[in-house]
């Protein structure tokens, strides 16, 4: 198996795959999607995580993930909802070691009980009762 980071494949992003881009960052569809319509967000410069943006970068990555938003509820009428979410080092589930924030599109029924939504990365805590 080839390994995405050695080439970087996020720094090795062919034109054609891009849906959006800006100066600092750029979206593309996820190769291997959640949901249909899943797409990354991810910044022009090689860095390991979110918190190695810079002011700069944050605002070209969250214009991208409204632009993507937008194109993805007018591509798909079914899309009700949407997770945005990044994975912050090998513990927290990182595998492409080159900050990409998923934008996930979400429809009615997809699973059987979202309640929690990305409290799920632990799953035994995604379903919880509200203390009164």
């Amino acid at each position: 198996m080839k390994d995405p980071n050695n080439p970087c494949i996020f720094c090795k992003i062919r034109k054609e795959e891009l849906q959006f881009e800006n100066q600092l960052a750029y979206s593309s569809t996820d190769s291997y999607p959640v949901s249909e319509l899943h797409s990354l967000i991810v910044p022009k410069r090689h860095v390991e995580t979110y918190f190695d943006l810079t002011k700069e970068e944050i605002q070209a990555c969250n214009e991208l993930i409204l632009k993507t938003k937008e194109r993805i509820l007018k591509q798909d009428s079914s899309v009700e909802g949407f997770n945005i979410g990044t994975n912050a080092g090998k513990s927290a589930g990182q595998s492409i070691m080159h900050c990409h924030i998923h934008l996930i599109p979400r429809r009615e029924g997809d699973v059987e009980n979202p309640q929690g939504g990305v409290r799920s990365v632990i799953p035994n805590k995604q379903h919880y009762k509200r203390k009164l």
